[in-house]
């Protein structure tokens, strides 16, 4: 590794705080236009204050047409970008030479979502067992496509949280923002069949949602995992994630007639865009276009084994 990046590197790894793994890619990223650098110069000595924009803007063509993807493309130029802020700061540098310098286009990614027909394969099929932990995850696989709620926000689900005379649920989204969740009869008998089973396997029972079998908080680590590995029974694409099923639910929420406002009140959006101008909806609303999940309107109960 060539030692002119080792203090823009100690000061991303001692004073910024980031891990090894983004080190390690700032790392790769700067050899790499270190190496590019070399080459075109003929073994020229690397001086910072003598590199050109255009010399950077011959690199990010170069990788371009050796067919790096536009978001790696533009990892490598965020990389170099830091490095120079890093030595104007420190007076090492008189001028940015990437301050006119834009990186390519990405195409925006779609979001991944699993198809309605595999989720009730899944769902209503025989793949979760009749313990504990099997009701367990199978609740929460239901709560996560039928609601859209974040991990991170599932994790947090305490007993005092749900109402089931109401048939709500409040949950603790990004910078401690509530919101009310409704919910269907179908999910509320769930509800209440995996508590009757809680408090039997658990002494202390009346805290957190989702625990272990031990009584130990779930983390979303093991939630990504489980729901990973359940996905993996329906399908075989790349992305199974909580996240891919919070697209899911709203897939399939507007794919069954639901507005658009509609599902952003129910997933704790802030806003449909930057720019746009939102409607604001009551609860009694929500309520109402909730009923336009697929899961909301099944009548078909689950068998969760002997519950004596």
């Amino acid at each position: 590794m060539e030692r002119i990046f080792e203090p823009f590197l100690d000061y991303l790894r001692y004073e910024r705080g980031y891990s090894a793994h983004t080190v390690e890619a700032y790392r790769r990223d700067l050899s790499q236009f270190y190496i590019y650098y070399n080459v075109r110069a003929r073994g020229k000595e690397f001086v910072p204050e003598a590199i050109e924009s255009d010399e950077i803007r011959d690199w990010l063509a170069s990788l371009l047409q050796e067919g790096i993807t536009a978001r790696s493309v533009n990892r490598k130029l965020s990389a170099l970008r830091s490095y120079f802020k890093y030595l104007l700061k420190r007076d090492a540098v008189a001028n940015d030479p990437l301050r006119l310098i834009n990186g390519p286009k990405s195409k925006a990614a779609l979001p991944s979502f699993i198809d309605e027909k595999d989720m009730s394969e899944l769902l209503d099929g025989e793949e979760f067992d009749s313990d504990f932990a099997g009701i367990r995850d199978r609740l929460m696989m239901e709560l996560l496509y039928e609601t859209g709620i974040r991990r991170a926000e599932l994790v947090g689900i305490r007993r005092s949280d749900i109402d089931m005379d109401a048939m709500t649920l409040k949950v603790t989204g990004k910078r401690n923002k509530q919101r009310l969740i409704p919910f269907a009869g179908r999910l509320k008998r769930m509800l209440e069949s995996y508590l009757e089973q809680k408090d039997k396997t658990i002494a202390d029972s009346d805290s957190l949602l989702f625990v272990r079998a031990n009584g130990k908080p779930l983390t979303v680590n093991i939630i990504y995992y489980l729901v990973k590995k359940r996905l993996g029974a329906v399908s075989a694409a790349g992305k199974r994630s909580p996240h891919v099923l919070r697209h899911t639910f709203a897939t399939s929420m507007l794919n069954n007639g639901a507005e658009l406002n509609a599902v952003k009140e129910l997933l704790g959006h802030s806003s449909l865009a930057s720019t746009a101008v939102y409607t604001h909806l009551t609860f009694e609303d929500l309520k109402r276009v909730y009923n336009a999940h697929p899961r909301a309107q099944k009548t078909k109960e689950v068998n969760y084994g002997n519950q004596n």
